[in-house]
């Protein structure tokens, strides 16, 4: 007995596997983690070091190089690059495969620099070295700020990084949260050259006296074991050990009172005072001065959960903030995550209405309705035990192929129910041997319905990269969904219709009678239809060749990119100044961003950066970063403002008027379309030099290279922060002259580092901390050239030589910033595609430019999404093609014929020209959201042929005609495509017309599934059936056989010949008869 004649005669048997079923998927819904994305991003490991003084050029050769030699090799490693700043900073980024273990790769990384430290100079080991685990995408960005300028910035500072950055470290997933600029307490020690020299006090001096009378000792006990002989009381000895106050530091003695000169104290050659440890950073929220902290995107963390719980941990803090002092969330990017899943889910619901409707209006039953409309909430609960017990998340992804499997698991149900009312109509059966006989008839579909679309979608799970992880998601769960839907549509449906469905035929009327009247005539226009093709089957197949050949062309023609970039609620943004300009000019140039941006309707915040460089996450005088933070969605997507206050209008807006402000460069940019992936959205390439070159000649390849981008039509802005020629001030140590002289020529550099550099000395406590102690000259005394010339050293004899008595200087011009990718001087190019452009075509054009211009010993590479695409170029052909493939060789096996497989294939090209048409006119792009549709649509495609060829087979066998047995089963088999295909094309409507976060996502792949299935059922219907003709005549023609039937049918004939008994192994009924009323 087969298992759907089991479950009609024990309906309540099949109603608890479908309870089952839906309470594991409910139980399994609670458990899975909601997340934008899948873990897609790779790995990323940061390295940063600090080398206080020193130039980008002696950052880069001292630190960054002996450090990337090491980590280069790391486990999984597929690319690294490095920024080293002339403020001192390096940062060196390593990215790892998708799915390696971001704590393995850090211990990794951690012992490849542990091997690069005796080569470091020894300031940079003092400052420390940090590697963490820490993408360079920000998932948060929080401000404190004083709304009444109650406290100053240092105060807030301070206040930020003591209690709120360490609460904030402590939540899971955002303990790699940090403030921009460096926040730290410091006893900053001012010194004045001038008194200095009269007193005949160097620095060295001064850095030996403060760190030899500021430190910490351990005395030990009094009376501690062994004594010799008994004591009573065993007590510890403390001492005053570091100082704490300014004032302690200025009474340091400097040098004692000896042959009549009197005590130098430190006060007496400059000041300490209470200040910051670096001062590169300023920022300001709303325009007032602030403290911005950044909260990044970790890898493997939660996002939603970890903003949640950030929200929560500063609420609470909030209670015990100081008077005046307030906080404010400038940037959450997973209030996108969170609008997007809301809105997914209402596509959900809205395509399940109307699926209900469709299928209401075909079955034209609320009880007959009913029963396919339950297959859909079993299918797809029972879809979250199977992606719960596979690792998978509730994504984007997971959803967008829910919301599809909504008009697919449907389908099985469908053929169930519209064959079972067939037979009880036209052979009068009850509704229990109608159902057991319709299961006869079409549980061989059923089966092959649900092979087929796993075949399509199980071989995409073993891509690999981040296209891989993409496809995977989405295509393992309508997989998972299909093989639900099959269960149901074999043990739920035929159980319900033999219960649910009452026997007998009633009288249409109304609606449904106008309707079932005009859907027999257009069946009857469609068998003549069909009936015309079948015999111009020659000129069929050259339509059918011109088809493809014009899906071809579209292919080549319609523009390529990876991911649709989306209004995600905020705008990043960056400002490059002119070389060598100060912080104050960079500010200036700020608060302009912030007036304009103030002004605009959407913006809810503008946060500003200054001196934190967004393009080369480095720290830059001449560089700002600022975040504009959008009011919600629901606001800005009110029908009045749509049109004016979406990203893309904003960001246009932006632009036109930013690009009249002349101090500076201003470039507002929206975020990369998957966090982590670059730094903003764009394509990030690297021009790399592989020989000797010396900068001044990489600056040259740069140049000439942005000059032939500039010619490409495709390319809009290419830029790049690299600058060679920023001012720089060359100062030359005569060494022959300091030997002469007698002055040690370290102490000639000590000095210079320690007044224009600073230099960390010592530690103090305060606030149960250690902080540090840095020397270094009065702001008055480090404003401008001469200043050099205050400065003193002493000599072996002991007397004091002026430093421009060893030294001259002149200005010349170098890097502000040097950047390196995979071990290699290098300079990122940043390329924004021109309006009509996709990023596929970007990329073609940079690699064409490059190509034309570059010398011999130059390269390229790729990063961020640019890297990802390149990686996925040939993915989703493969994908398509290995998906034909299975599908072949499944049906092969169910039909036991090479060429009937052929035929069902030959629908998905139907699928392929209407799905490019439709994005093709509508404007869209190649994407990866495409992509992932085209290979959903194989499987649909082929199932509208299945349902024909698989009643054709079994009319063929039971002695029809080749010719009778094509034409009567399109004829009948019309109504369930119709109904299914319809079913599934309005299922995806509010994909396809979406507004609001991820539109332009649901658009790509709702615009793409529709078109497609349109082009399956609306054109390739009409195919199908001659497919089958040619094919099942050639085969019987080269293989001699014949099933025996009547002769009389063929091309020539006119309607379906008599119907003989069936040949040995058909079926002992004969399935397939007239339709009702035609």
């Amino acid at each position: 007995m087969s298992l759907s004649r089991y479950c009609i005669d024990r309906p309540i048997f099949a109603t608890v596997i479908s309870i089952v079923i839906t309470l594991g998927g409910a139980v399994a819904m609670l458990n899975l983690p909601i997340a934008q994305y899948p873990d897609i991003t790779p790995p990323q490991i940061t390295i940063s070091a600090t080398y206080p003084g020193a130039s980008a050029d002696v950052v880069a050769n001292n630190v960054a190089a002996p450090i990337e030699q090491q980590v280069n090799g790391a486990d999984n490693m597929i690319y690294m690059n490095s920024s080293s700043s002339s403020t001192g900073n390096l940062t060196v980024n390593a990215f790892f495969q998708i799915g390696t273990n971001p704590e393995l790769a850090q211990v990794d990384v951690q012992n490849r620099v542990n091997l690069a430290l005796p080569q470091l100079p020894s300031s940079v080991q003092a400052q420390g070295i940090q590697v963490q685990k820490k993408s360079s995408a920000f998932m948060m960005v929080i401000a404190i700020y004083s709304p009444t300028n109650r406290y100053d910035a240092t105060y807030i500072a301070n206040y930020a990084n003591i209690y709120v950055l360490d609460a904030l470290k402590r939540v899971p997933g955002a303990n790699q949260s940090s403030i921009f600029g460096t926040p730290d307490y410091a006893m900053r020690i001012w010194l004045k050259p001038d008194r200095m020299a009269q007193l005949g006090i160097t620095a060295g001096d001064v850095q030996r006296v403060v760190a030899n009378q500021n430190q910490q000792f351990a005395v030990g006990r009094i009376g501690q074991s062994p004594t010799g002989s008994p004591v009573e009381q065993s007590f510890a000895v403390t001492t005053t050990g570091r100082l704490s106050e300014p004032a302690e530091f200025e009474d340091i003695i400097v040098r004692a009172a000896s042959g009549g000169a009197a005590i130098v104290r430190l006060k007496d050659v400059g000041r300490a005072e209470l200040g910051q440890k670096d001062y590169s950073i300023r920022s300001r929220f709303q325009g007032k001065p602030a403290t911005v902290l950044a909260v990044y995107q970790q890898p493997g963390a939660n996002a939603l959960d970890v903003s949640k719980q950030v929200r929560a941990t500063l609420e609470e803090m909030k209670k015990s903030f100081p008077e005046g002092l307030e906080y404010s969330i400038a940037m959450d990017t997973t209030e996108f995550t969170r609008v997007s899943i809301s809105d997914v889910v209402h596509t959900f619901f809205e395509a399940l209405v109307l699926v209900v409707i469709v299928v209401f209006v075909f079955l034209q039953s609320l009880r007959a309705t009913l029963i396919p409309v339950l297959a859909v909430p079993v299918s797809i609960m029972g879809t979250f035990m199977g992606m719960l017990a596979l690792g998978f998340s509730i994504n984007m992804l997971t959803l967008f192929g829910m919301v599809l499997a909504i008009g697919i698991v449907v389908d099985d149900a469908i053929v169930v129910i519209e064959n079972v009312e067939r037979n009880m109509n036209v052979h009068k059966l009850s509704p229990a041997d109608a159902a057991r006989r319709a299961m006869d008839e079409v549980s061989g579909p059923v089966i092959a319905i649900v092979l087929v679309l796993c075949a399509v979608f199980v071989p995409v799970a073993f891509l690999g990269g981040i296209t891989g992880q993409l496809y995977k998601q989405f295509a393992i769960t309508i997989a998972i969904s299909v093989v639900l839907s099959g269960v149901v549509a074999l043990t739920l449906s035929p159980a319900l219709a033999a219960l649910l469905l009452k026997p007998g035929h009633h009288e249409k009327r109304g609606f449904f009678r106008w309707f079932d009247k005009k859907f027999e005539g257009m069946t009857h226009g469609y068998t003549n239809a069909v009936k015309l093709v079948i015999k111009r089957f020659v000129i069929a197949l050259f339509l059918f060749a011109g088809m493809i050949a014009l899906a071809v062309m579209m292919m080549r023609t319609i523009p390529t990119s990876f991911l649709p970039p989306e209004d995600q609620g905020y705008l990043l943004g960056a400002i490059i100044m002119p070389d060598a300009a100060s912080l104050d000019r960079t500010g200036d140039v700020s608060k302009e961003v912030t007036d304009y941006f103030m002004k605009q309707e959407a913006v809810g915040s503008v946060t500003i950066v200054d001196g934190y460089s967004l393009l080369d996450s480095q720290n830059k005088n001449n560089a700002s970063t600022f975040f504009i933070g959008f009011k919600s969605f629901d606001e800005r997507y009110k029908w009045a403002n749509i049109r004016t206050q979406n990203a893309r209008a904003v960001l246009i807006d932006a632009y036109r008027h930013l690009s009249t402000v002349k101090e500076g460069i201003i470039l507002p940019v929206n975020p990369p379309s998957i966090p982590g992936l670059g730094t903003t959205g764009g394509t990030e390439m690297w021009i790399q030099s592989k020989g000797d070159a010396t900068t001044a000649q990489l600056a040259d390849v740069v140049q000439r290279f942005q000059a032939e981008a500039a010619k490409r039509p495709e390319l809009a802005r290419v830029t790049s922060t690299f600058n060679a020629s920023s001012q720089q001030l060359l100062v030359n140590v005569d060494r022959d002259k300091s030997e002469t002289l007698g002055v040690p020529i370290e102490e000639v550099y000590s000095a210079m580092q320690t007044m224009f550099g600073s230099l960390y000395v010592s530690q103090f406590n305060r606030s149960s901390r250690l902080w540090q102690v840095i020397l270094q000259a009065e702001p008055t005394y480090r404003l401008a050239p001469k200043d050099l010339d205050q400065i003193f050293v002493r000599s072996r004899t002991g007397s004091m030589v002026p430093l421009k008595a060893v030294v001259t200087s002149r200005f010349v011009t170098g890097p502000d910033l040097v950047t390196r990718f995979n071990n290699f001087p290098a300079v990122k190019i940043t390329a924004n595609g021109a309006p009509g452009y996709s990023s596929g075509q970007v990329i073609t054009a940079l690699e064409e430019a490059a190509t034309q211009v570059m010398p011999q010993d130059y390269g390229i590479g790729w990063s961020g999404e640019a890297y990802e695409a390149r990686q996925s170029g040939g993915t989703s052909g493969l994908v398509f093609v290995f998906g034909l493939v299975m599908v072949f060789l499944i049906l092969a096996a169910q039909y036991e014929k090479w060429s009937l497989p052929v035929g069902v294939l030959m629908a998905v090209p139907f699928a392929l020209f209407g799905a490019l048409l439709a994005i093709m006119l509508r404007g869209l792009e190649n994407d990866v959201y495409f992509q992932i549709g085209l290979t959903m649509l194989v499987a649909l495609a082929a199932k509208n042929a299945i349902l024909i060829f698989e009643f054709a087979v079994l009319n063929r066998e039971s002695g029809q005609s080749v010719y009778d047995s094509a034409v009567t089963a399109a004829t009948e088999r019309l109504r369930p495509i119709v109904m299914t295909s319809l079913a599934f094309i309005l299922g995806c409507v509010p994909l396809a017309i979406a507004t609001g976060a991820s539109a332009n996502s649901r658009h790509s792949i709702g615009t793409g599934v529709i078109g497609g299935m349109l082009g399956a059922t609306v054109i390739a219907v009409f195919f199908i059936p001659m497919f089958f003709y040619v094919l099942e005549s050639m085969s019987e023609r080269t293989g001699g056989k014949k099933t025996p039937g009547p002769t009389t049918g063929g091309p020539a004939g006119g309607e379906p010949a008599a119907v003989a008994q069936p040949g040995p192994g058909g079926p002992t009924v004969k399935p397939s008869a007239p339709h009702e009323d035609s």
